[in-house]
């Protein structure tokens, strides 16, 4: 197997890469595996691209309709770890994991949490860095992801 070589040149990383130019302020992960696209999650994914698209948001290239100046990107991805509560995304920076998120939805989230940056209570289950499930007195069972 060849090894590709590291590149150096800043124009060539750009060129190969335009999101490291691009003023990211959020990265949306959308659950589409088995579990969370039983419960319509690609449509959750494709409701956040309309809403930011509409807004200017969303990041891509230009002739895809998208904004290369745009401050959120949009990825799915297999799964974030509670798929039998999906459809399951998470944000970040923030660290924000929000579950039994509908299409319906996402105009709040994005409104809420992307543009005013309140976390959408009723949907959110864990903030990372986390401390886990406070033990009770007495209780020794420990956490597992």
């Amino acid at each position: 197997m060849a090894e590709n070589p590291l590149i150096t040149e800043t124009e060539k990383l750009e060129t190969l890469a335009p999101v490291i130019t691009a003023p990211i302020r959020h990265h949306v992960f959308v659950c589409t595996g088995k579990s969370c696209s039983a419960v319509d999650s690609p449509e959750v994914k494709e409701a956040f691209e309309r809403e930011l698209l509409a807004r200017g948001m969303l990041f891509g290239k230009e002739k895809k309709g998208k904004n290369p100046r745009g401050s959120v990107l949009v990825t799915e991805c297999g799964s974030v770890g509670f798929c039998a509560i999906g459809a399951a995304v998470m944000i970040y920076p923030d660290g924000v994991w929000y579950g039994q998120v509908r299409a319906g939805d996402v105009p709040e989230i994005v409104e809420e949490h992307l543009i005013n940056g309140h976390v959408v209570e009723r949907l959110a289950l864990l903030k990372v860095p986390s401390a886990g499930k406070s033990a009770a007195a007495g209780d020794t069972a420990s956490w597992e992801a």
